[in-house]
């Protein structure tokens, strides 16, 4: 459940919508605003925006949970809009129509959507329970001391190896860069590749050489900070991978599928904690997992955290239904958080007490890489919007590709991506 599949679907812009009043589901709808609302007896009807999802059952599941809160709340009916391809352009764009979702859910928390008025405050959704979100859940949507979502999943991103082909290549699994390098350049055949990164040969891998030499993204205080000796000095090293030639580029899934791995065409690949029961089933025991390595030493591994969060229209017409929609769903419903988490790939709940009662995260595999995330997780800065991610990405690629000098490049970048951050702080 990334944040980053906009090649799920490619079937147009909505695949369509369903209407759920009084309990259930009473018909097809388009985009457009639903009808029969108010024969159900429904005063009020929200349209509650999903990505596509690529777990099996998991747009099944958001609608029995539309089901559920119209049962309990008879007087709201629920729209489940269910969004394919690139979401977030979509999202971004009918949010500056009338045709906007009241509840919609994101992916990296957008500090911009914030200051910018589009999403609400929901310091009032949270009440007591706020203590029972983990310091992460709470920090990452928190804009000038005020909550503007309620995290709905934790996704976890790591490195997947098989076990056995590492062990008989000789292979131990790595723990730095370097080894990182040597793995994949071993494990590089005629017909296999070494390491699965994403189609375009960088996916997560610039962000995670900054972390692992100790370096970051964006400051607190919003100042780019990728521009440091650090940060230059492990970007420019991904160019090993490349002209090694041990990337796995342009397969039929990218990073976030972890079809490459399971079909045995990579032997290590960055995927996600989502896919583990796939991968289990596919691969049985055969399979672990690790941090991306640390640069060298003094550096740091890194797990990326990512995930969803659920956010209200802050200039919707139905702000309070929205607000008692996102408050009965992802606080109060504990058994609905817990299946979400773990009936359709696995998910950490961000909720402790919720957390503690993930029996499929508690054993084996999936409980080292829960703790490896609790240990070395990273999340993207508030800040981090496509305007500037778009910005540090394409200057590794040129780095990366020989395209150019390296300190330039990220030098250009550091400063197209300041300007960008100035605009969402008003500076």
């Amino acid at each position: 459940m990334s944040a980053r599949r906009p090649e799920l679907s490619r079937r147009g812009f909505l695949t369509g919508s369903l209407l759920v009043a009084a309990g259930s589901v009473l018909s097809t709808a388009c985009s457009t605003d639903p009808t029969g609302a108010s024969s159900s007896g429904a005063k009020t009807t929200l349209n509650v925006w999903y990505h596509a999802y690529g777990e099996a059952g998991t747009q099944q599941a958001v609608l029995r949970y539309a089901t559920a809160f119209t049962k309990a709340n008879p007087d709201i009916a629920v729209k489940v809009t269910w969004v394919p391809g690139d979401y977030a352009a979509k999202l971004n764009a009918t949010l500056l129509t009338d045709g906007a979702p009241d509840v919609f859910e994101i992916g990296d928390f957008s500090e911009r959507m914030a200051r910018g008025g589009q999403i609400a405050a929901l310091d009032d959704v949270y009440g007591s329970a706020k203590s029972d979100f983990n310091a992460n859940a709470i920090s990452s949507v928190t804009v000038d001391g005020k909550l503007y979502g309620v995290k709905m999943i934790d996704d976890v991103i790591m490195l997947y190896y098989r076990k056995s082909v590492l062990t008989k290549a000789g292979i131990t699994p790595p723990t730095t860069f370097d080894g990182l390098v040597s793995a994949a350049k071993a494990l590089t055949t005629k017909k296999n590749k070494g390491l699965f990164v994403g189609n375009d040969g960088i996916g997560d891998s610039p962000s995670n050489a900054v972390w692992s030499n100790g370096g970051d993204l964006v400051t607190p205080d919003g100042k780019v900070a990728f521009g440091s000796a650090q940060s230059l000095e492990a970007i420019t090293a991904l160019k090993r991978l490349h002209d090694d030639k041990s990337l796995l580029l342009g397969f039929t899934t990218d990073w976030w599928d972890p079809a490459a791995f399971t079909q045995g065409v990579v032997p290590m690949q960055w995927c996600g904690l989502w896919a583990m029961p796939a991968i289990a089933d596919a691969l049985g025991d055969d399979f672990g997992v690790l941090p991306w390595p640390a640069f060298k030493a003094g550096g740091v591994p890194v797990v990326r955290v990512g995930g969803w969060t659920s956010c209200v229209n802050a200039k919707g017409k139905n702000l309070a239904a929205a607000k008692k929609f996102v408050k009965w769903l992802w606080v109060e419903q504990a058994d609905l958080q817990k299946d979400f988490a773990e009936s359709y790939g696995f998910h950490v709940p961000p909720r402790t007490s919720v957390a503690a009662t993930a029996d499929k995260l508690s054993t084996g595999t999936a409980k080292e890489t829960v703790e490896l995330a609790a240990k070395h997780g990273k999340h993207n800065p508030g800040t981090w919007d496509s305007a500037v991610s778009s910005t540090f990405n394409a200057a590794a690629a040129k780095i990366v590709g020989g395209e150019g000098d390296p300190a330039t490049l990220l030098a250009d970048a550091v400063k197209k991506a300041q300007s960008e951050i100035d605009k969402q702080l008003g500076r």
